[in-house]
């Protein structure tokens, strides 16, 4: 895993930037603690690179070179099936390679196949290609967005980045997209292809992009996430194709020059790669997180469980409101945009524990998303009785939903049962409604909706099951905006590389013609029912049928007990009232402390914002984050490992 940075110069005769960015290519030094390169190339563009070794360690420095210096790449991620790829290119081209790693075949691919590389890569990838002959540029980011790459077009030139903070010292800060703020408010993330900064963009997943000098960037999609559910006549087929490919996705992202570990929580995801991890390294390192509070919020026991009926080494550990308060800040500036899910908490703390250990760990995200995870996805059977009535009688009852007390039984079931899959499902956060972003946003603009970022997406999949279409807006918006944005900075800010075998071209062609009965199910409340048959073969039945956790976080307790006053003083001296209306948010806080209702989700959404305002707008809060805070120890010898 690496960091990236590029800029090309709109003006060859202008100023060299390359110490500026040098200077930016600090800010990511955490993805990158092993090497730093930087090229100035024909005096007007600047290719800088932080690299993390974790293939061909000793060679493949970076930026790198190919074809006699005609190319030039910095590039983050890993290419699963490089070592294919570089036999089919040597086979078809002849090609010539002075390394034995995967970044030279993405530089090669490029060479012999054009742009049609993006298309060939098995991986998770964001890089930047200049071809200095023909004096242009060509990048790409993976097909499912686990590889970040921001852009940034100013007067002076165009700027690529895997982090939007190197960008910042080329943007005004204060220089705000109050569009994404209003949408921040309703997915807890500002969507894609946009940024809370109004000049700065994401590449979207399943993209390449083309450019020259002085140039406007062209973006082409060469990746399209396509469910196509076909009936099953044999399950049992279907679930052993499922296993094998999730098998083979496995071996493959455990390729590596240097230990990989794992994590492990208490569901079917992780706890399914982990055991076929174990087929391949019998010695693999789980790590897992809990909480020192009571109650429901401990997957730690549960995980450490799964660990001994796997047979494998476990190293947990626990957090309580003191490190989450103190982390906070560090966490919103490896975020780069404000994300306010509660789980990046203790995703922080366990990739800090792991990255003690090991360099790479495998995750399980995508699953959910891939197999129909979410409960939300049964929703559409549990309303069938409802939608299937004639449009005349759901309006009527509707009607009849609107005067039923809150807190009446079935109230909720026939507001959402009369009402329209893409009005009531926008993802799987939705935090403040319209009439509450109405209330809290100073300057409230009712031309925007969220229906702007999910209308489209929901256009793209008419006539697929309501189930699926959720699944592909899920994958659209909040897998890119939330999950994967939160897998890849938590892990990053501790240079720990995440790698995630569910989120696999492979895996999606069998994943996408799953039928609706074989994902979820009412009766005995089942989600990613092929999956869980698939991984009855290899993962105990206990944990096969086990309820899903979702890495749950003791905020709404924290937030009424340890942390009110902490979360109280951030509302009260916080420089972004112009934006928001903070007292009301006080009121938010003071309501929940007094348990009238359950408000930590909604405070904690402008909490994050708050800090992350001081942070990178106003840039009056420093976040305790240094160079040397990215420095790891030496990991421990495999003898030393303990459980």
């Amino acid at each position: 895993m690496c960091g990236l940075l590029t800029y090309i110069s709109a003006d060859a005769t202008a100023p060299v930037r390359r110490a500026a960015i040098a200077e930016a290519n600090e800010r990511l030094h955490h993805r990158g603690p092993d090497e730093a390169g930087v090229e100035l190339i024909d005096n007007d563009v600047v290719i800088a690179h932080k690299r993390l070794s974790i293939i061909d360690v000793e060679s493949s420095h970076q930026p790198l070179w190919y074809a006699d210096g005609r190319y030039v790449m910095t590039y983050n991620g890993e290419i699963y099936n490089y070592k294919e790829l570089r036999a089919e290119l040597i086979e078809q081209f002849g090609a010539k390679f002075d390394t034995d790693g995967d970044s030279e075949v993405v530089l090669a691919g490029y060479h012999y196949w054009g742009t049609e590389v993006a298309t060939r890569l098995r991986g998770m990838f964001a890089f930047v290609i200049w071809d200095r002959q023909e004096r242009r540029g060509y990048g790409a980011r993976d097909q499912f967005g686990i590889k970040p790459m921001f852009h940034l077009h100013a007067p002076e030139g165009v700027y690529f980045s895997s982090e939007k903070k190197a960008l910042m010292p080329f943007t005004d800060p204060k220089d705000l997209d109050e569009k994404n703020l209003s949408h921040y408010l309703t997915l807890q993330y500002p969507p894609e292809p946009g940024s809370m900064h109004r000049a700065i963009g994401r590449i979207p997943a399943g993209h390449y992009v083309q450019f020259t000098a002085g140039s406007q960037v062209s973006t082409t999609k060469f990746f399209e996430p396509t469910f196509r559910p076909q009936p099953v006549d044999d399950p049992q087929r279907l679930y052993d194709e499922i296993l094998e490919t999730l098998r083979e996705s496995v071996r493959m992202h455990m390729r590596a020059d240097v230990p990989v570990g794992a994590f492990l929580s208490s569901g079917i995801d992780s706890t399914g790669i982990v055991a076929l991890a174990r087929e391949f390294n019998p010695n693999i390192l789980s790590f897992t997180m809990g909480f020192d509070v009571p109650g429901n919020y401990n997957e730690l026991d549960v995980a450490l469980e799964s660990a001994q009926h796997l047979g494998i080494r476990a190293i947990g550990t626990k957090i309580g409101p003191e490190e989450m308060m103190s982390a906070l800040p560090q966490i919103v500036w490896y975020l780069d945009d404000p994300v306010a899910d509660p789980a990046l908490v203790p995703l922080y703390f366990v990739a800090k524990k792991a990255a003690e250990y090991v360099t790479v760990v495998l995750g399980g995200e995508g699953a959910d998303e891939f197999f129909a995870g979410y409960p939300i996805y049964r929703e559409p059977l549990s309303l069938q009785s409802v939608q299937s009535l004639p449009k005349p009688v759901r309006s009527g009852l509707r009607a009849v939903s609107k005067v039923i007390p809150e807190g009446v039984k079935g109230k909720s079931f026939l507001e959402r049962g009369t009402t329209d899959l893409e009005t009531r499902f926008v993802g799987n956060a939705n935090i403040y409604d319209e009439v509450e972003k109405q209330r809290i946003l100073r300057r409230y603009d009712p031309s925007v909706r969220y229906t702007d970022i999910t209308g489209p997406i929901y256009a793209e999949c008419e006539g697929l099951d309501d189930t699926t279409r959720m699944q592909y807006v899920d994958m659209k918006t909040w897998m890119r905006g939330d999950i994967l944005v939160k897998a890849d900075r938590m892990s990053m800010a501790h240079s720990l590389e995440v790698r995630v075998p569910f989120l696999d071209v492979e895996v999606f062609k069998v994943a996408s013609r799953i039928p609706l009965d074989e994902k979820v199910r009412l009766r005995g409340n089942h989600t990613k029912y092929a999956l869980r048959q698939a991984l009855n073969k290899v993962v105990p039945p206990a944990i096969v049928n086990r309820p899903k956790m979702g890495f749950p976080t003791p905020t709404r307790v924290w937030l009424a007990n340890e942390m009110f006053e902490w979360a109280d003083q951030i509302l009260a001296t916080a420089g972004c009232g112009h934006l928001i209306d903070l007292e009301y948010v006080r009121g938010l806080l003071r309501e929940h402390k007094a348990g009238t209702a359950d408000n930590s989700r909604k405070v904690w959404t402008i909490l994050v914002f708050c800090l992350w305002h001081a942070i990178f707008v106003e840039q009056s809060l420093d976040p305790g984050v240094t160079r040397a805070s990215s420095q790891l120890a030496a990991k421990p010898a495999v003898g030393s490992f303990v459980s």
